[in-house]
């Protein structure tokens, strides 16, 4: 049988109307945020002001291959952020650019995942219109760097786009399959996961449906029928056979083995020169580990009650991830009722498509998006990551919400007509409201902060600097939030080691001192200043110590910021007993 080439075009053409209204949701996108930022509504804080630094580092000839001080976070956002500063200079506005330029790519290949996944471009488009005002957190964490979350998003619609290429093909008796969709789609997994290990998420799915979508087309009987009994009946697909190179055999597996391989080279190469043992750590969560000191029951008691309670709550967008508020009221019940809806619908559809034909024209690839819902779920529970209900680690539930979202307005438009856009603008409206309603609490703004200690009012920023500067204190010590905001914004002329503990309790973890090449600059500095923030406890504790060694200073508050300068002599933070233990 011969293809029309031209049918098969027509087919992936988007109508002209379909274009329109996505550019439409990618314009209104970065319009939002690009407005959130000229209103100051985004602080620039220390996490964000590692990538940055980190960036200005890569122009200088610095190649680091993780985020500063963690290892299961790549530097590929360091370096697109050094790209947009090599274009237009080591601004802050730099790092926000690159991450609008994400989210829109994020937005398009949702809409193409839409399209792709039901045949349906105004599925596709209505998903990216709900993307294009998300909920609060989702807005937070794609417009701010927090190391790789953008890229996170990104790869995992890539992943997903490629894996229903692949069942495509699988599907198409007419055409030979290819090695280059397995091989890419070994690529991303393996780039993805240098990038940020969450990409799992996507890729542990991807391809657990890819092989249950194999048992299908080939006799690998007895494995698939223990695996998936309810595909006893319709098991093989006799139009398969006549492929030229069936899927079974293991070079099609061996090629997604070797694009995985290529693409984490960068893992693998700081795993030869490192050891791979604390690699593995990282990337499992022992950043986060020593935060909890429960038994696993416990813990995983834990972290079903953060899910069920916390982390539900920030997903359908009813409060802010950094403290309990709720935002938009009067409009919160009818969006829970909604968002309530469209997971029934879901989960029809998930179990519809598990029992279908993938031939079926009703098949929908449910169980795909599904199976990255269900893998963000057991991570979150089973993994240390579960002591942190802040938001960020349900960013994929978002994408695949909207999608889903927007497969069910369609269904719904058929037996409620017109009512049912009264729905998605309410649910946008809701998006809307509670992100501008968050953005005028400032401070703390949206922030990615959640405890308060940490939440500084970065509005003095500037004229912290240029006190500094006029004072001649270049060196010293300060906390992690603190520091690495006063070094990008000062181009680095005023280096502070984050050797004070921010907690109220005065716990310290040397992961707090990311960048060791800032010691030796402040061990060579013949004085040192001091700045703490909010932290009533720790001041009283740097005054008395002053005293005990006999050092005479001058202190000033600035905004948040109390600074103690002009010390008689240089004091080092291991001469004062400042800390209440490691934490």
């Amino acid at each position: 049988m011969v293809i029309d080439k031209s049918v098969m075009r027509n087919k992936m053409k988007i109508p002209r109307g379909w274009i329109i209204g996505l550019a439409g949701a990618v314009f209104v996108a970065a319009a939002f945020k690009v407005g959130l930022l000229l209103a100051g509504a985004v602080p620039f804080n220390a996490d964000e002001a590692i990538v940055a630094l980190m960036a200005r580092h890569i122009l200088e000839g610095e190649r680091p291959v993780f985020f500063y001080g963690q290892s299961y976070m790549g530097s590929l956002d360091a370096y697109l952020i050094s790209g947009m500063f090599k274009l237009i200079g080591n601004q802050v506005w730099g790092v926000r650019f690159v991450q609008i330029g994400l989210y829109s790519l994020t937005i398009i290949t949702t809409a193409l995942l839409g399209k792709q996944l039901t045949g349906k471009w105004k599925v596709g488009v209505l998903a990216a219109w709900f993307l294009a005002l998300p909920n609060i957190s989702t807005t937070l964490y794609t417009t701010v760097s927090m190391g790789g979350y953008g890229e996170m998003l990104l790869i995992g619609n890539l992943i997903l786009l490629t894996t229903l290429k692949i069942v495509r093909d699988l599907s198409n008796s007419e055409e030979k399959i290819s090695f280059i969709p397995w091989f890419g789609l070994g690529f991303l997994s393996g780039f993805g996961l240098w990038v940020f290990g969450l990409t799992l998420v996507y890729s542990i799915p991807a391809f657990i449906y890819l092989f249950w979508h194999c048992t299908y087309y080939e006799p690998i009987s007895r494995l698939s029928k223990f695996l998936f009994p309810w595909r006893r009946n319709t098991l093989f697909n006799p139009d398969a056979f006549e492929k030229k190179e069936p899927v079974y055999q293991s070079k099609f597996w061996g090629a997604a083995l070797i694009g995985g391989i290529f693409g984490v080279i960068p893992w693998l190469a700081y795993a030869q020169r490192t050891g791979h043992s604390n690699l593995l750590l990282e990337l499992s969560g022992s950043a986060v580990a020593g935060v909890e000191s429960l038994e696993p029951f416990r813990q995983i008691l834990r972290h079903v009650l953060n899910l069920s309670l916390f982390g539900t709550t920030v997903i359908f967008g009813l409060r802010p991830p950094w403290e309990i508020r709720w935002l938009a009221l009067p409009l919160a019940p009818f969006v829970l009722i909604f968002w309530i809806g469209v997971i029934v619908f879901a989960a029809k559809k998930t179990k519809s498509d598990i029992q279908l034909n993938p031939r079926d024209a009703d098949y929908s690839h449910a169980p795909l998006l599904s199976g990255v819902v269900l893998m963000v779920v057991i991570g979150f529970i089973l993994s240390p990551f579960g002591a942190d209900p802040s938001g960020r680690y349900f960013l994929p539930i978002g994408v695949v919400m909207a999608i889903f979202a927007a497969q069910a307005v369609w269904k719904w438009h058929t037996r409620w007509g017109s009512y049912v856009w009264i729905a998605v603008g309410v649910v946008l409206c809701f998006h809307l409201w509670g992100t501008i309603q968050v953005a005028r609490n400032y401070p703390p703004g949206m922030t990615t902060q959640f405890d308060a200690v940490t939440q500084i009012d970065h509005q003095y920023d500037q004229e912290l600097i240029e006190f500094l500067q006029t004072q001649g204190e270049t060196r010293g010590y300060t906390t992690y939030w603190v520091a690495y905001p006063l070094a990008f914004l000062s181009d680095e002329g005023l280096v502070y080691v984050p050797k004070l503990p921010y907690h109220q309790d005065l716990r310290y973890t040397s992961r707090d001192n990311r960048y060791q090449p800032y010691d030796q600059l402040v061990n060579q500095s013949d004085r040192t200043a001091y700045i703490t923030t909010d932290n009533p406890l720790l001041n009283e504790l740097l005054r008395k110590g002053f005293s005990e060694l006999g050092v005479r200073w001058k202190e000033t508050t600035i905004g948040d910021y109390q600074v103690y300068y002009q010390l008689s002599r240089r004091v080092n933070p291991e001469e004062i007993s400042l800390r209440g233990g490691e934490g």
